[in-house]
């Protein structure tokens, strides 16, 4: 460490006191907490690695995490794939033919899920797949009760969830797309190559580091997703939409068993931040 790096670290002080007063401690205390068996209040009775033996055979907490990969789909892959058309549907058509303001207007657009408050957004989805008055099943002719019916209430909160996410890839591709050079997609419409074409073979390799950041931080709001199942189903009917957030929600506030909730969101952060470190080796290999 020189002269100049030493000036550098005052200033991350505050960052990382932040850091540790709001993620180090809490997470070392809820994993004190998830070996022992507590309701909230009185003196909390250490039991060891029972609540973890207990998490093993519950099969909720298994159907949670099969429900969170659906999820993962929903709020990562297919939002990633068409946000990455529509990215480059903006940029290199709308933009050229209506002009920039066009491009922005329409990005926007897209964007605005992402601006609304998850409660607000979720009950005025809830009003349009209610079954009886909502406008979902009053446009196409249907009596369907969309988040009621276990066979449909988790393929309704994915699409809904895409609806949500989509925004996020085209601000993120659509920003990745101002560096790459324009001569690359010049000589390849030169060489009569496709709009396919050019995506496939220009835009996506060029924006790789894009497509990690958009797929890494997706997947992570996905795993953690709480307040749209909150809204929406309360991970009903039954447990077809529960989730590992609802789940450790359930036992911490409406069971009691602090506990066994802070074990659920022990494992929760565990398997985040091990998805997070392979993300970024992997990132790293591509590079």
């Amino acid at each position: 460490m020189n002269n100049r790096t030493k000036g550098y670290w005052p200033y991350l002080v505050p960052s990382l006191i932040l850091f540790l007063g709001v993620i180090v401690v809490p997470f070392l205390m809820n994993l004190g907490v998830s070996f022992t068996r507590w309701s909230g209040v009185g003196t909390p009775r250490w039991i060891g690695l029972d609540n973890y033996t207990r998490l093993l055979a519950d099969e909720r907490f298994w159907l949670s995490f099969q429900n969170n990969v659906a999820l993962i789909v929903a709020m990562a892959i297919v939002p990633a794939a068409f946000g990455l058309l529509l990215a480059a549907a903006l940029f290199d058509f709308i933009g050229k033919r209506f002009g920039p303001r066009t491009a922005s207007a329409l990005r926007a657009m897209y964007y605005l899920p992402q601006v609304l408050p998850v409660a607000v957004a979720g009950v005025v989805w809830g009003w349009l797949l209610h079954p009886s008055y909502g406008a979902i099943n009053r446009a196409l002719g249907l009596d369907l009760d969309w988040l009621g019916d276990p066979d449909l209430a988790l393929a309704t909160v994915m699409a809904v969830m895409v609806w949500f996410q989509l925004g996020y890839p085209v601000v993120i591709f659509m920003a990745g797309l101002q560096r790459v050079d324009p001569a690359f997609y010049e000589a390849a419409e030169l060489d009569g190559a496709s709009w396919w074409r050019r995506v496939w073979h220009i835009t996506i390799p060029q924006i790789r580091p894009e497509i990690f950041v958009v797929l890494l931080t997706c997947t992570i709001a996905a795993l953690k997703v709480f307040g749209p199942i909150f809204v929406l189903t309360r991970g009903g009917p039954g447990n077809a939409t529960m989730v590992p957030s609802y789940f450790s929600y359930l036992n911490f506030f409406q069971k009691s068993n602090v506990g066994y909730g802070s074990a659920i969101a022990t494992v929760l952060a565990v398997i985040i931040i091990v998805v997070t470190f392979l993300f970024l080796r992997l990132q790293e290999r591509e590079r």
